[in-house]
Order: C-alpha cells, then structure tokens, then sequence
C-alpha cells in the first residue's frame, strides 16, 4: 500500500481543540501548522488523535515533542487518542506519555497499520 501523506484536521472541541492526523508522521508532517491552526481557533486542552495515522517515525516524535513545548508555554494541556499498542508503548518508553494525558490506554481498532511497523 503507498504511503499516505500527512493531513490534519482541526476544530474546536469543547473546552479546547481537536486534531485529528492522518497519514504519516514524518518530516514532511506540518504538525506546527495545526497546532497553530488549533490555537487561532480555541484556548483550552488540545486532543491529538493518532487514530487515522498510519506511521511515526523518529522525526514525527521530534514533531510531537515541539507541539508539546509549545503548548506548555501556551499552558495548555495535551492529550491523546487512538493510538496503537506499538505506539502506546513507544510512548511510555520515551516518556512522551509523562507529558500528555492518554485518553484510552487501550490500542486503535483492529486493522490500524500503525503497530505492525
């Protein structure tokens, strides 16, 4: 299957935003650009949903590691969801879970690409 290049969407989510990423999280991610599309919408907590990702790779981590120094200077916090078990503990392992609240601790649906890389 070809790779699907990184998409985001954002939109308010009560009491903050939601960004929904599709595709890869890599190099050619703009994940600064919706954050900053996140923050001209709506103050508050910032859901990332990992759901529709189909891989990250180290530079994506990089990329997940700015938006959360952005959002702690902008004090907000940041949460997380949809992610797989091979994330969910990528996650734990490089500490990116001390930094945001995951939503469900339970793996995205089954069929998820993202835990067989």
């Amino acid at each position: 299957m070809p790779a699907r290049p990184f998409e985001s969407e954002v939109s308010i989510a009560p009491p903050g935003v939601r960004i929904v990423l599709h595709g890869q999280l890599d190099r050619d991610a703009d994940l600064a650009a919706a954050y900053d599309r996140g923050r001209v919408l709506a103050g508050g907590p910032v859901e990332l949903d990992f759901g529709d990702v189909d891989y990250i790779n180290s530079t994506g981590i990089a990329l997940i590691v700015g938006l959360l120094a952005e959002a702690r200077r902008d004090g907000r916090p940041v949460l997380a969801r949809g992610l797989t078990e091979h994330y969910l503990e990528i996650f734990r392992i490089t500490r990116l879970a001390d930094f945001m609240t995951l939503l469900d601790e339970q793996p995205a649906p089954a069929g998820a690409e993202g835990g067989r890389r």
